[in-house]
């Protein structure tokens, strides 16, 4: 099975084509490229889209903007290529690239997405649970750092792999493929246009 896999709820959107569970490309740029990327993996694999089998999207938590666009891309691909389409939550995508680690996502306003007893969580920053020797992953484990050191947790470099939700996982973590608009996204909280509309 061919598998279009891509993520759009962070910073670093990641797009990947997987061939039972063998990665013929990877690419990792900005969610506004990633239709572009689709067509040079495609290219540089010797494929076309009509090769596609299955699309696994991120589902968050993540921006919201970012977000919808990889959802409104999967769902417009599920319809115009007639494959089915997976929902895979970001975190587990980013907790499967570095086993045994806590996914730590930057939720902004000093929050951070992470899972709490393996469900996506929204929590405070500073109520984030540290273990001690504990290696914290993601964007969110980068910029708060210094508060997980010094609870004793353990954070890769800043450029570490580790930290970036590989669509490859993604792939691998999809079930269930179906209809684009199964695949719902982890939102967690309101979106600030909403927020602000009600103020």
């Amino acid at each position: 099975m061919l598998i279009l896999a891509f993520d759009t709820a962070t910073e670093v959107a990641t797009v990947a084509l997987v061939r039972d569970g063998d990665v013929l490309g990877e690419r990792v740029s900005r969610a506004v490229r990633v239709l572009r990327d689709v067509e040079e993996l495609l290219e540089e694999a010797g494929l076309t889209a009509d090769d596609l089998d299955a699309i696994a999207v991120g589902t968050g938590p993540g921006s919201y903007t970012g977000l919808r666009m990889g959802l409104v891309t999967a769902r417009t691909l599920n319809v115009s290529l007639a494959v089915p389409v997976a929902g895979v939550s970001t975190l587990d995508a980013l907790a499967a690239g570095a086993p045994g680690a806590v996914p730590v996502l930057d939720g902004k306003r000093q929050e951070v997405f992470t899972l709490v007893d393996g469900e996506p969580a929204c929590l405070a920053a500073v109520d984030l649970e540290v273990e001690r020797s504990r290696t914290y992953v993601g964007d969110g484990a980068v910029r708060f750092r210094a508060q997980i050191a010094e609870r004793g947790g353990l954070v890769p470099p800043d450029d570490a792999p580790e930290h970036v939700p590989w669509a490859r996982h993604h792939a691998l973590l999809a079930r269930d493929f179906g209809p684009g608009d199964g695949a719902e996204p982890i939102y967690l909280r309101v979106p600030d246009a909403e927020r602000a509309l009600t103020r």
